[in-house]
């Protein structure tokens, strides 16, 4: 299929938002969100229906496979003083070994290295930490924390105890409640620094429902990463380059992909971070789905043709961001456009405490699914 030359420029991917549709809060129960439904492929009116989240159920089969995202979200926004006395903020990003840390500092320009900075929160002993590098790459920090908080298994307790959930700058409210309902509900592996938005629509009883009708679970695990807080700016998307997202895809998860394949079910990813791991995984075998941990920094836009994903539950993404060329890759640019202006028009809400859409595999375009 012949691309249309307006899908490689970044300023095709834009639209505008009131401020008022961005979600401050999530709705309870989980499930509540409302669903835009996408099932036909061509963009006529009776291709879409507007439902809820709980209703997703209805559009699964026994046999069908949900592959779900299980990194678990760090408490990893600190709030340190400077040696003048001034506040400034740290948001830990990676491990870089023996207790160092790739961070993005505010302001940047008052954390310069040797700088010696200290970690605060109520009722805690201050803890010292030390600036030890500028990252070019990202305009981040390296900072020194002590030895022992090598990785994020290690140093989740310590930010549990001094940091607050890295909430989008968009979310303007903030509650007690976030460090709870910022997780998915199968959360389980610590290392991100934004949510699989996606997930947090799964309640318990959905889930359940879910198992009850048929329908499989494979986890996977990526880490969200630095390309959450970065937006693109690069106009040529033939260029476009990602910061890499540590990916974990295991043997249990390419045999169940194998086996819903075997029976006739549908291997549908429940977040676009579920997509890349998949996707990621599968280009790490050439073509072929198999077991894999590393660095993903796989770049989908409209082109791209689909090794593993045949549908998508995903939530509203920004504008020009690389998760709007991803879900554009599935159902075509101007067709995810005139539906976001749809959900916009119906006063959906939108990204990450916000509604939800599910791309059907019989909404894909037919050059971007798997083995077509």
């Amino acid at each position: 299929m012949a691309l249309d030359p307006r899908d490689s420029l970044l300023s095709s991917y834009d639209y505008a938002l009131n401020p008022e549709r961005i979600a401050q809060s999530p709705l309870e129960p989980r499930h509540a969100a409302r669903l835009l439904i996408v099932d036909q492929e061509q963009a006529a009116p009776e291709s879409i229906r507007h439902a809820t989240v709980w209703d997703w159920q209805q559009e699964l089969q026994a046999g069908d496979l949900l592959v779900v995202n299980d990194t678990r979200v760090l408490q990893a926004r600190l709030r340190v003083r400077r040696a003048g006395g001034g506040l400034a903020e740290l948001l830990l990003l990676e491990p870089r070994g023996e207790g160092r840390w790739l961070c993005l500092a505010r302001p940047a320009k008052r954390l310069r290295p040797g700088d010696q900075v200290w970690m605060e929160a109520l009722e805690q002993e201050p803890i010292a930490l030390q600036v030890m590098a500028n990252d070019l790459a990202t305009g981040g920090r390296v900072v020194q924390f002590p030895a022992q908080y090598a990785d994020a298994e290690a140093i989740e307790g310590l930010l549990v105890r001094y940091g607050e959930v890295p909430l989008p700058p968009y979310i303007q409210r903030h509650d007690p409640n976030d460090a709870k309902r910022y997780q998915t509900r199968y959360a389980g592996r610590p290392g991100a620094v934004a949510a699989p938005t996606a997930g947090l629509h799964l309640s318990d009883e959905l889930l359940e429902a879910l198992a009850q009708r048929g329908v499989r679970q494979a986890k996977v695990t990526l880490h969200v990463g630095l390309g959450t807080f970065r937006p693109v700016e690069t106009e040529d998307l033939s260029q476009l380059k990602l910061h890499s997202e540590w990916v974990e895809v295991r043997q249990d998860v390419v045999d169940a992909v194998s086996t819903c394949r075997a029976s006739g079910g549908r291997v549908l990813a429940v977040g676009t971070t579920s997509v890349r791991a998949l996707e990621g995984a599968a280009a790490a075998g050439n073509g072929c789905l198999q077991p894999f941990q590393g660095p993903v920094s796989l770049v989908i836009q409209p082109g791209y043709r689909f090794a593993v994903v045949d549908g998508l539950l995903t939530n509203f993404h920004l504008p020009k961001s690389s998760l709007l060329l991803l879900v554009s890759a599935l159902i075509g640019r101007e067709r995810l456009l005139a539906l976001y202006a749809e959900a916009i028009e119906r006063q959906y809400r939108f990204f990450s405490y916000g509604d939800a859409m599910w791309i059907a595999p019989e909404a894909v375009v037919p050059e971007a699914r798997p083995g077509s």
